[in-house]
């Protein structure tokens, strides 16, 4: 074959070869490294792969003179049949390379400049991926679950817990991202100290944004990217909250609260609706009139599936709870007016200051009330209590709630104790 006529079809070849990994975002550069010619004025051709903004360079094994190498074109010129051969030599090795990508793309896992080379070299162990490239890997997994396992509002909550890291990589270690086989405790507890000192987030939001942490490494353990999980040692510090509930005095105050604003009617008579049925702020907000039901009982009782949870939750519907369902009954698919959480709260504080009741209240504050004084303190057993709020166990319930539980034993032991004099 003649010599510009075998030239013409390496560089058709190799040039489609690019053209390939182009598109596929990976690439492949041949070049001098001049700063390395030797005293005979031979250069050693590099090769460069690249893939997104990541490199990785080595060397081929071949020296040649300036004059005989055309960068634009990527290969050799010249009339020697050795140097000739290289050109053979390059369009292997780009090959090689297009092999490799689509072998590991077709496996439909993640992977990085370091695995294609690795590859190349015969080496079939990946390297370690970086942490922050695997956390937006397992975003992605579960972005693919939503509607199918798990909420929108979940998969949100996982993403913050990605910023939020990525924000500590950014700011602390100068946007190095560090590979998954360097996360150790020590990296741990480095993170749990910046959110609480720099980030100064409260201790629950750090607990919720550490234990997505490490539902993400374990995750990586499962997947044999790490041989065990960081958080293996750690301890989450569990910081037990007040709970905040009407007493049954201030209940029936708020019951019996006389306003004028229709806003305000309006958020007193949906908080009170929740105080007798527990339901949260979303259920309420959606209830429709097919969740109302005709129990065993013969009774009207509420039915529907907690987003939380989602565990199926029936509750009886008390006298006060049913009188207020009428008031608002029309022919919309929802029961009650919408109105978002941020106007309900704010709305809730107005009628608190007016009706001198100087705890903080929330929507969720009925919530509590429903558990405590309507259910525990009229000795109603905790599981019962721990089946109408729609918990996923009875520990849940039992934590929460332990020492209003302990409260009322508390109190019936001491009206036995006068009942035994």
């Amino acid at each position: 074959m003649p010599y510009f006529t075998e030239v013409t079809h390496c560089y058709a070849l190799f040039n489609l070869n690019v053209l390939m990994m182009q598109n596929d975002s990976l690439k492949v550069l041949f070049y001098l490294r001049k700063a390395k010619t030797n005293s005979r004025g031979l250069a050693p051709l590099q090769c460069r792969i690249t893939l997104g903004r990541k490199r990785k360079e080595f060397s081929t094994g071949y020296f040649i003179n300036e004059n005989d190498w055309n960068s634009a074109s990527q290969l050799v010129i010249s009339k020697s049949t050795e140097l000739k051969s290289i050109n053979t030599q390059l369009n292997r090795i780009s090959q090689r390379f297009i092999q490799i990508y689509n072998n590991l793309s077709l496996e439909d896992e993640v992977f990085d400049i370091n695995d294609i080379y690795n590859s190349y070299k015969g080496n079939g162990q990946k390297s370690s991926r970086y942490l922050l490239e695997y956390f937006e890997t397992y975003l992605n997994r579960m972005h693919k679950l939503i509607g199918i396992d798990i909420k929108m509002a979940t998969w949100k909550k996982h993403e913050n817990a990605f910023l939020n890291l990525k924000e500590y990589v950014t700011t602390k270690l100068k946007g190095n991202d560090p590979k998954l086989l360097h996360i150790d405790p020590q990296f741990v507890k480095e993170y749990e100290f910046y959110l609480k000192t720099e980030r100064k987030l409260a201790h629950a939001t750090t607990n919720k944004l550490l234990q997505r942490f490490k539902k993400m490494l374990t995750y990586a353990v499962e997947q044999k990217e790490l041989e065990y999980n960081p958080f293996m040692s750690y301890k989450f510090k569990i910081q037990k909250k007040e709970i905040v509930f009407l007493t049954p005095e201030e209940l029936k105050k708020l019951e019996k609260l006389k306003l004028s604003a229709p806003r305000l009617i309006l958020v007193k008579d949906l908080f009170i609706f929740c105080c007798y049925t527990g339901l949260a702020y979303n259920e309420m907000a959606n209830l429709c009139f097919h969740h109302i039901i005709k129990g065993f009982d013969g009774k009207q009782w509420i039915s529907l599936t907690r987003e939380k949870t989602s565990k199926d939750v029936s509750v009886p519907l008390l006298p006060k709870a049913m009188t207020i369902i009428k008031k608002y009954k029309t022919n919309d698919a929802f029961i009650f007016p919408k109105l978002s959480n941020q106007k309900f709260n704010a709305y809730l504080k107005e009628i608190a200051d007016i009706a001198g009741i100087e705890k903080r209240l929330t929507h969720h504050t009925a919530r509590k009330t429903f558990a405590s004084t309507v259910l525990l303190f009229n000795n109603v057993p905790m599981e019962v209590v721990s089946e109408l709020l729609g918990h996923s166990s009875i520990k849940v319930t039992q934590e929460s709630y332990a020492k209003l539980s302990n409260k009322r034993v508390s109190e019936t032991m001491i009206r036995l104790s006068k009942v035994l004099k």
